[in-house]
């Protein structure tokens, strides 16, 4: 099997070739490596790829639609895993041309490739940030999200909605994604685990919103992958029990269209997870409590019900045991004590 992978250089694409490769498969990974942080960890983190015969990097931007074309007549993938995109809730408020740049434009080049080429399936990373304001817990793929709160959410809720104009119109088989809080080895400088973690170890201290007073369903990576890698596997079917009169925004009458939500189904609320991670560090947090940021909400919480029904799987790693693994990886990476 040949899969295609964008955003290899990811946290997630990143842990996702590296299992496909350790299982035989071959890879190709597309990454443009961007500053928005740390480089150099892109670059550790593509160097876990190197010594793979089936691995092929390619160092591209996808709005370059001659390369991305060229790369899929090139390698003809069966599979494409999309998770590339530009990250972070935050950052949209600064930056929103960025985010219409890799996350439209590019999911577009994407689609056109796939159109042109004809995967077997095409998996793409959402987010359950298009929740938005609906605050209905837990969170499920049959409710809408018509009120996403930033441009990052809006621009994934984008990505479900062009992907299913695709599957309609070209029979692409698609499946999106909404991930929740993903979090572990080799994880994203920007997310609030990894910042508590290098403030925490070097004395500064750390921006806790809402005064604390919020809950998240963090999601472990290795989790994360294995459910990626079962659904890769189940490219979706137009839903014959599908009521357009009352139509269910999970899944499609007249397209090959599903969406699922990959959440650990159990939040935590952070202040527990700060309590965690310092019992795993060994050191207490000076913390700086504050209002909620613009674009946060209050609690995340997946239904994970039609995933497991599908896959025969959810994840399940405690918070406990993800936390204690990445402290590990982030001392070793570091060389911190």
């Amino acid at each position: 099997m040949s899969v295609l992978i964008t955003g290899v250089a990811g946290f997630i694409g990143n842990h996702l070739a590296l299992r496909l490769l350790q299982e035989g498969e071959t890879v190709v990974g597309i990454d443009n490596v961007s500053p928005y942080y740390d480089v150099e960890l892109k670059r550790a983190r593509l160097k876990r790829l190197e010594g793979f015969d089936g691995f092929s990097p390619l160092l591209f931007d996808l709005c370059d639609m001659a390369a991305l074309d060229a790369a899929f007549a090139e390698h003809a993938p069966d599979i494409v895993v999309h998770l590339a995109a530009q990250p972070g809730v935050r950052y949209s408020l600064e930056a929103p041309e960025v985010y219409v740049q890799s996350n439209l434009v590019g999911f577009a080049n994407v689609l056109e490739a796939c159109r042109a080429h004809l995967p077997r399936h095409l998996v793409y990373a959402s987010s359950s940030s298009v929740y938005g304001a609906n605050r209905a817990l837990p969170s499920s793929e049959h409710q809408p999200v018509d009120h996403p709160l930033t441009l990052y959410a809006a621009s994934k809720k984008a990505n479900e909605a062009m992907a299913h104009s695709y599957s309609h119109l070209f029979n692409i088989a698609t499946t999106g994604l909404r991930f929740f809080t993903v979090y572990g080895e080799w994880g994203r400088p920007d997310m609030a685990f990894f910042k508590f973690t290098d403030a925490i170890l070097n004395g500064r201290p750390i921006d806790v919103y809402n005064h604390g007073a919020m809950s998240r369903d963090f999601t472990y990576i290795a989790d994360v992958v294995e459910a990626v890698v079962r659904l890769m596997e189940h490219p979706p079917q137009p839903d014959g029990a599908w009521n357009a009169e009352s139509p269910d925004p999970a899944s499609s009458g007249v397209a090959p269209y599903r969406i699922y939500n990959i959440g650990n189904s159990t939040p935590v609320a952070l202040m527990t997870y700060i309590d965690l991670l310092q019992d795993a560090l060994g050191r207490k947090a000076e913390i700086n409590f504050t209002e909620m940021q613009p674009g946060e909400v209050k609690d995340t919480w997946a239904d994970t019900t039609d995933l497991a029904a599908l896959i025969g799987y959810t994840p399940q790693t405690p918070v406990e045991t993800g936390i204690a693994n990445f402290v590990k990886w982030y001392r070793d990476y570091y060389a911190t004590d």
